[in-house]
């Protein structure tokens, strides 16, 4: 089976596609993975066959400036959304041609990331699309509202919300704005009709339903969800550190010379000032008498800001670090899979987007404390919350337990299984 996966974005959307490519190889497929630039040298790290992309303009103006206004107000969105646009301008043509050119090799199916408009592609191929989803953000259902809603909706408005979500004037004109790029593209570089329901990855182009895959656990939502029976919901898809990785000087000692260090890290979220949140930080490690690992990872952290209880770095394999350390402290992405996996307490700081929803979730089954927002975080909120999540036992068990149940789902091998039946 030839396969074209297809993902966009920062570290955390792409490595969960590596992972896939890694498992659909194993299991003696022809795989392309087709990703931004930046993620070759992972890539290859795996033994990936890679096609890279130009990063996205996104990459800078939502991941980077994002956190500056997205959950502070309506006007300030409003903004955000003008700003990618004008970011954008000359960007979706040529992205969209890479895309198309990296596809035209042909394949037995195309997944892809929801960020991506692979099922356009698919049709073009005339092959299956398999969308993925890393977390519970796409699928409609009454058991919570959309988790990108940037505000609280009544419980029987839950169904209601995701159709809401759409309609909000900043995501409704970006829509437009991308459904206009969209259409064009598909009749000018794909020779592609237009046709009634084009822009629905949830539908293929003869009607019927799409298999759709959610690459996340079950066991991080606080209640069952039942989802239509053409969702998967596999488990994560766990990558695991290069083969020839080994520690930086000074880690494993570090990690090894006392009580267990928490680790602490934002991933690409950096936040509306930098400086301040490593203050806070370094004032709450401080305060709580903790050890810690820092990854500064796109700058959200400043290792200069830390002192000698602290080993900063950029970044590292969480299979590796997180069985090694007493909790986890991060902003609610994708660091949630490998935090549960380790059975390790968790810290939440989210910035964006569906974090919030994500934060409330871990507290909810009973790994985290209350969640503390980015953008209110004090040092002694963050300390309460380190020393809660270090010393409450009953915490500690229910961490290990979700562990446990979270370690035995194989995502991988059920994401596998889910694409090879696409194309029967």
């Amino acid at each position: 089976m030839d396969t074209l996966v297809l993902t966009d974005g920062t570290r955390g959307d792409v490595q969960p596609f590596i992972a896939l490519a890694r498992a659909l190889r194993s299991a003696g497929h022809r795989v392309t993975l087709v990703a931004p630039e930046t993620s070759m040298t992972l890539a290859t790290a795996h033994d990936v066959p890679f096609v890279p992309l130009t990063d996205s303009a996104r990459t800078e103006i939502v991941e980077r400036r994002a956190p500056n206004t997205v959950g502070r107000n309506g006007l300030m969105r409003m903004h955000l959304a003008l700003r990618i646009i004008r970011a954008n301008r000359m960007e979706p043509g040529s992205k969209l041609r890479e895309l198309a050119d990296a596809s035209a090799q042909g394949a037995d199916v195309l997944v892809h990331h929801t960020n991506v408009p692979g099922h356009h592609l698919a049709e073009w191929l005339g092959v299956p699309a398999v969308p993925v989803c890393p977390f519970p953000y796409w699928v409609p259902t009454s058991s919570f509202p959309d988790p990108t809603l940037p505000f609280a909706l009544p419980p029987s408005l839950n169904r209601a919300s995701y159709g809401l979500n759409k309609v909000l004037p900043t995501n409704l004109l970006l829509r437009l704005y991308s459904k206009k790029h969209l259409s064009r593209w598909r009749r000018d570089t794909l020779r592609l009709p237009a046709r009634h329901g084009q822009h629905d990855l949830f539908r293929r182009p003869d009607g019927d339903r799409v298999t759709f895959l959610q690459a996340f656990s079950r066991h991080m939502l606080p209640a069952p969800v039942s989802y239509p029976d053409w969702v998967e919901t596999t488990g994560f898809w766990y990558l695991p550190a290069p083969p020839d990785w080994r520690p930086p000087a000074g880690l494993a000692e570090f990690v090894d010379d006392g009580e267990p260090p928490i680790f602490v890290g934002f991933g690409s979220m950096v936040g509306a000032d930098p400086r301040r949140t490593t203050r806070v930080v370094a004032d709450a490690l401080r305060v709580a008498k903790s050890r810690a690992v820092v990854a500064t990872a796109w700058g959200g952290l400043d290792p200069d800001g830390f002192g000698d209880d602290v080993f900063c770095l950029e970044q590292v394999p969480f299979d590796w670090l997180f069985p090694r350390v007493s909790a986890v402290v991060h902003h609610g992405g994708g660091t949630i899979g490998a935090a549960l996996a380790a059975g390790r307490p968790q810290v939440l700081c989210p910035f964006m987007f569906d974090q919030p929803f994500n934060a409330r979730c871990m507290h909810d089954i009973g790994v985290a404390p209350p969640p503390q927002p980015e953008r209110s975080l004090t040092a002694d909120g963050l300390a309460e919350a380190i020393q809660l999540a270090l010393t409450d036992h009953g915490m500690t068990r229910r961490a290990a337990e979700v562990g446990h149940r979270v370690r035995d789902e194989d995502g991988l091998s059920a994401a596998v299984r889910t694409i090879e039946s696409a194309v029967r």
